[in-house]
């Protein structure tokens, strides 16, 4: 695939307004490595940007050492994430803090959730969680699990697991809300939202979250104040 440079775009970009996107549904485009493909959720930029996207790895792909100015969140979705640090498997939270950088590659392929130049300026601690081996803890209500991430000011990040049919109190989210539905199927009174499904509530949003089936969302709130 031959490298590729957007104009500045803007996409999903208005923090103000709910936004659904079924992720499975977006089209691949290239990105400035010729092995890496993306699939643009929001955007705001060009190739440097305010952005969530699927980034799709092929084997052997890798980036030039780069920084990210306002940072990087990463959840690996499936296969092996590698850079100068270390390997990241599936399952894997990755925090890369404003003014890092790194040279990603991936030997084998991978897809990853990722989101730039969502962090605060002050937030320097670089994160890594694997997921599939941390503790979760006993949520809010009955059927629900918690695993932390990262929590900076107002903004923080978790793993979530819904049982088959729990169900969550109405509430308001100060500082909005950004779901990614990793697996199974997450709902509320607006829809239902299957596994690769993103959705971005703003700041004072209100509804009332469950799920029949079951689900495991990846969940950020309070980012979303401006």
């Amino acid at each position: 695939m031959e490298n590729f440079s957007m104009n500045n775009l803007m996409l999903n970009d208005d923090l103000s307004q709910r936004c659904v996107v079924d992720g499975n549904t977006v089209p691949w485009l290239p990105s400035p490595s010729p092995l890496v493909r993306r699939r643009l959720l929001e955007r705001n930029g060009g190739e440097v940007a305010r952005a969530t996207s699927i980034v799709r790895y092929d084997a052997g792909a890798k980036f030039d050492l780069h920084e990210h100015a306002l940072g990087e969140e990463i959840l690996v979705l499936d296969g092996t994430l590698s850079d100068e640090f270390g390997d990241y498997g599936a399952g894997t939270y990755l925090k890369n803090p404003a003014g890092s950088s790194h040279a990603p590659f991936s030997e084998s392929g991978c897809t990853l959730f990722v989101k730039l130049r969502h962090l605060s300026p002050d937030d320097s601690e670089r994160v890594v969680v694997h997921t599939r081996e941390s503790p979760w803890f006993r949520g809010m209500v009955d059927g629900l699990t918690v695993m932390p991430l990262s929590e900076f000011g107002t903004s923080h990040t978790a793993m979530v697991r819904w049982a088959p049919e729990t169900y969550f109190n109405p509430h308001r989210h100060y500082g909005g809300e950004e779901i990614y539905v990793v697996e199974g199927v997450f709902s509320d009174e607006h829809g239902n939202y299957p596994q690769g499904s993103w959705i971005r509530s703003p700041h004072l949003s209100q509804h009332k979250p469950f799920s029949v089936e079951g689900c495991l969302i990846l969940v950020k709130t309070g980012h979303l104040l401006g």
